[in-house]
């Protein structure tokens, strides 16, 4: 797996593409969240694309993350640092799964090769990108860090409106369908009348 050999071709023209679309300054705030998030004893990583996929590669600081945002129903009991290449990609994934149950969608989450082989870390971003999204909306004490760094989540505003307000609305005219207000005929003359011309001597 970690053996494959460079792309030719048209993978490389897409590996390219999916390259361009790191960030290196939202590297920056993700890291700087990451620190803050989790504590200190923490190592900081190496600037960079390989830096930063080196620090997340064997699952533990992930799995720490998630245990940090969850309160006291911490998902991980034990995480344990492994250089085997199947228990990195397991706390990986299990870190997805956990992910899933704190309430990130399918849409927004990575697949263990583009953390583990490097191929998408930009994907890598924005996952965690809406992991910061979520905990900042949730606001229950867990989330460390600026608030800035991170947009809140558009949350549901229901509206419970009684029979009697409705059949209101069933009667207003919306303004999509014209209105009439301002319109007059005042100074016209009726219809059918000819037009009156007189010569002044």
């Amino acid at each position: 797996m970690a053996n494959k050999g460079p792309s030719y071709g048209l993978s490389r023209e897409v590996q390219s593409k999916i390259d361009k679309k790191y960030d290196p300054e939202l590297e920056e705030r993700l890291t700087a969240w990451i620190m803050a998030q989790v504590g200190t004893g923490m190592s900081q990583p190496e600037a960079g694309k390989t830096g930063f996929q080196n620090w997340l590669k064997d699952g533990c600081i992930l799995c720490q993350l998630i245990n940090s945002l969850s309160g006291d129903n911490k998902p991980f009991k034990k995480i344990q640092s492994s250089g085997m290449a199947f228990k990195q990609m397991e706390q990986i994934s299990q870190f997805l799964n956990a992910a899933e149950k704190y309430g990130l969608t399918k849409t927004d989450m990575f697949q263990t090769v583009d953390l583990w082989e490097g191929k998408d870390m930009a994907a890598v971003q924005r996952t965690l990108m809406a992991l910061g999204s979520i905990a900042v909306t949730k606001d229950d004490g867990s989330y460390c860090g600026d608030p800035n760094w991170f947009h809140k989540k558009s949350q549901e505003n229901r509206r419970d409106f009684s029979e009697e307000q409705l059949n209101e609305g069933k009667s207003v005219i919306g303004l999509q369908m014209g209105t009439n207000k301002g319109a007059s005929q005042a100074g016209m003359t009726g219809y059918g009348r000819p037009r009156q011309i007189l010569n002044n001597p």
